[in-house]
């Protein structure tokens, strides 16, 4: 019976390991993308869900990888601490890569998870050094492939002899192992899945989104911890719509009085949860319209919170031209939730919810 430990089991399990951790880049750095477009960037408005298959995806490869790499660890522990510590340049530049990749990978492991049950114990930007410390693992990854590339050809292959020597002391076969890293990275995405795919929701035991909320939709920041709660419900409030030199303001009331459309769309969180839920109100374009623009362009959103790094968004004009894009004034056929919005929110298809502004206070047509 060959040992669980060896390169055998590292390199098997680290052939699953790479391939969540480059799904995991690739969708994570599609989402900043679209969060922070450079000039070049075009983020389409259909299909309306893409962006929930994308982010849902990044969210669930980065939980798979969590007890792969620790099958990983623990399948190289013992010749972590081989001597020579360094040795030849060679061996060095292998330590290196370890120390950074083993490093980085466990940061964005633990901060990605905090991050999605929104505990912040740091006092740094999480997507910043999220984004960066991401190079920085898909970097050492590069670097440790192609020094223990002819190690990992021969494990794949079984031709190491090492492979078939069993640990003194290790009972756990390389089937086994293999096995409980597989079973361990399923049960690890089905435990949260539910968050995003409805019919997985009665095994997302440990999903912090469970789909609970006002009018059957999740929150993630309220009317009071965004500081509105009195300015939201203002009887004085109006939406400040301006277009070039056209100004004009609407109250709730006068917002109502226009046509209203209803949109079936989800709303996907940058944290892996999405829910799909019937918007009504009215047609940004139509909005627009009655505000008296006459060419449409980027639209500038401000919400009514005093603070905060995405109480701005802007709405390309692919989205603001789209039949669905909606100031939105209710949810579920009812009036929209403080906690959701009110007096009326952004909605537009494909769009992360971080950039789905809620409480509404101006918006202006740009270039």
């Amino acid at each position: 019976m060959t040992s669980g430990r060896g390169p055998e089991v590292a390199a098997r399990v680290g052939r699953w390991l790479g391939a969540a951790i480059l799904l995991c880049f690739l969708t994570g750095l599609l989402s900043h993308l679209i969060q922070q477009p450079p000039g070049w960037f075009r983020w389409p408005a259909n299909p309306a869900w893409l962006y929930r298959v994308t982010q849902g995806t990044h969210v669930l490869s980065g939980i798979a990888a969590i007890p792969l790499v620790l099958v990983k660890l623990w399948a190289v522990y013992p010749r972590l601490f081989a001597r020579p510590i360094l040795g030849g340049p060679r061996r060095a530049l292998e330590r290196l890569s370890i120390a950074v990749l083993v490093g980085s990978v466990l940061f964005q492991l633990a901060t990605g998870l905090s991050n999605i049950a929104q505990f912040y114990w740091w006092d740094f930007y999480f997507p910043a050094a999220h984004y960066a410390m991401a190079y920085l693992a898909l970097g050492a990854l590069a670097v440790h492939l192609a020094v223990k590339l002819p190690v990992i050809r021969d494990a794949l292959r079984a031709r190491s002899t090492a492979t078939t020597q069993p640990d003194p002391g290790t009972r756990l076969s390389r089937r086994a192992a293999l096995a409980g890293a597989g079973t361990a990275a399923v049960v690890a995405v089905l435990s949260v899945a539910g968050q995003s795919v409805g019919f997985l929701r009665p095994l997302a035991v440990l999903a912090p989104r469970s789909g609970a909320g006002p009018q059957g939709l999740p929150v993630n920041r309220t009317a009071a911890r965004a500081g509105i709660e009195v300015s939201a419900r203002d009887p004085r409030y109006r939406l400040i719509v301006t277009a070039g030199d056209r100004h004009r303001e609407f109250t709730r009331a006068d917002l109502l009085a226009l046509p209203q459309t209803t949109a079936r769309l989800p709303i996907a969180c940058v944290e892996g949860w999405s829910a799909t839920a019937d918007w009504t109100g009215v047609r940004l374009r139509d909005l627009l319209a009655a505000a008296g623009a006459t060419e449409l362009g980027a639209v500038r959103f401000e919400s009514l919170e005093p603070a905060g790094i995405y109480r701005v968004s802007r709405l390309p004009r692919i989205h603001v031209v789209d039949d669905r894009t909606l100031v939105a004034l209710a949810l579920n056929g009812e009036t929209l939730d403080l906690d959701h919005g009110y007096p009326c929110r952004l909605i537009a298809p494909n769009r992360p919810g971080v950039l789905q502004t809620k409480w509404l206070s101006s918006m202006e047509v740009t270039r």
